[in-house]
């Protein structure tokens, strides 16, 4: 025998200590412990055609290899990311012979979202007759990844993040199991597993990797290999922050940021705004959303909270990551608590919906330009009257079209400044209503 022959020895801890069973299956207790839906239905071998949902190193891939093997089915292990249509028409052919000798196969399609819309519809009819059952794992949200009618065909099921005791029951096993470092002994401390879980931020994989090199770089002597704190330091030295620049988390956290300034909370601001930062967003996207922010929920109850916005972009724009950190963090602390207003996003809004469901109203008359006498004899500025020239600053001009004349869009609030503007625009509309109202006889 040679040192290699054993191979199985140099695979890494995480793939060594892949449960087989959903004994052994840590965490997702919401669908796996007793009684709970998905348990149910792998014990009474019902398993219909699912999507795995859930962030990296949950359990997405153990969890249908334990599905094939509870089931008696075939596994069909299948990368969104190298396979093509005729890698898929291949599969498809071998899953319908076995079907007609009795056997089912499981298709477990790793990162599924990745396949086009061509690629996902060549299930389609598989799945419909029963040739295969479909697993797919997606950390993407299927409703936007996923075709409607193969998704209409599957059931989801959300994965969450491990907990922190789920991550150290893993560490704890690793520890003691022969296929681990059961048949070594290992000097680390509690401490030192729960730092390794904290760091694991919910992912499995990121666990047990990051205790294997701590182990690999610990130091040996005559009786055991010790984790120092000094190595298992370099080894979680940055977090790996769960953050998607163009995926689902980066929808959750930008939404996170925005919902918490709205709500006046400027450390959860501050707290997301960080994690996009840390997780290698560009600071100049947060800094456009911010300057929407500064529209859409303050508006004219501090007009000066768009220039704090735009002056961040500009700021950030100059000196980039990662000073400019703080110039946004001025921003998004001066958003949270500044008044807060929607006035002008709900105008804009019943603008847009009169816009697109009334027809398109001519200009009044009195309020278009008349640059030729053509124009002047068809009446175009007949009766504009110039409010500079008025005493009150303000003519009685209907500006609206006919069919929208009395028509409210902006309703200025309470809050900072708009309720100064509020007592003017009211003043204003009282003083025209109460001038063009007929007098009594």
């Amino acid at each position: 025998m040679s040192l290699f022959d054993n191979r199985e020895d140099f695979s890494p801890l995480a793939t060594r200590l892949r449960p087989e069973s959903l004994e052994s299956f840590v965490g997702q207790k919401h669908l796996l412990g007793k009684g709970k839906m998905l348990r149910n239905l792998i014990e009474q071998d019902q398993i219909s055609s699912m999507i795995f949902w859930g962030p990296p190193g949950v359990g997405k891939t153990t969890l249908a290899r334990i599905i094939a093997t509870q089931t008696q089915a075939d596994f069909t292990d299948f990368s969104a990311v190298t396979s093509g249509i005729r890698e898929i028409r291949e599969v498809m052919a071998q899953a319908e012979t076995s079907r007609r000798m009795g056997r089912k196969t499981l298709l477990f399609i790793d990162e599924i979202h990745r396949f086009n819309k061509a690629q996902q519809d060549a299930f389609l009819p598989y799945v419909e007759k029963g040739s295969i059952v479909l697993i797919g794992a997606t950390t993407e949200n299927p409703s936007f990844e996923i075709n409607a009618a193969l998704l209409s065909r599957c059931k989801v099921f959300v994965l969450k993040m491990l907990e922190e005791d789920d991550l150290l029951e893993l560490l704890h096993h690793a520890l003691t199991s022969p296929k681990g470092y059961g048949n070594q002994k290992i000097g680390i401390s509690e401490r030192q597993l729960r730092a390794i879980a904290q760091f694991a931020n919910g992912d499995a994989r990121t666990a047990l990797n990051t205790f294997e090199m701590a182990v690999l770089n610990g130091e040996i002597d005559e009786k055991q290999i010790t984790v120092t704190d000094e190595a298992l330091e370099q080894c979680i030295t940055r977090k790996s922050l769960l953050y998607d620049k163009k995926g689902e988390e980066h929808y959750n956290i930008i939404s996170a940021l925005h919902k918490s300034m709205r709500n006046s909370d400027p450390d959860a601001a501050l707290y997301w705004m960080t994690r996009m930062l840390e997780g290698g967003e560009d600071p100049l996207y947060i800094a456009r959303r911010l300057i929407r922010f500064a529209s859409e929920d303050v508006g004219t109850a501090d007009p000066a909270a768009l220039q704090v916005a735009v002056a961040a972009y500009q700021a950030s724009h100059f000196i980039g990551m990662p000073e400019c950190n703080v110039n946004l963090a001025e921003a998004v602390v001066y958003l949270s608590m500044a008044p807060k207003s929607n006035a002008l996003y709900l105008a804009c809004e019943e603008c847009k919906s009169d816009v697109k469901h009334c027809p398109d109203e001519p200009v009044p008359l009195a309020i278009r330009n008349a640059p030729t006498s053509l124009m002047k004899d068809l009446h175009y500025g007949e009766g504009y009257q110039y409010a500079h020239n008025l005493k009150e600053k303000v003519a009685r001009m209907q500006c609206l079209p006919d069919a929208l004349a009395g028509r409210r869009y902006y309703h200025p609030t309470c809050e900072g400044q708009e309720e100064e503007i509020s007592g003017k625009l009211e003043a204003i509309r009282k003083w025209k209503e109460e001038t063009t109202r007929p007098k009594a006889d």
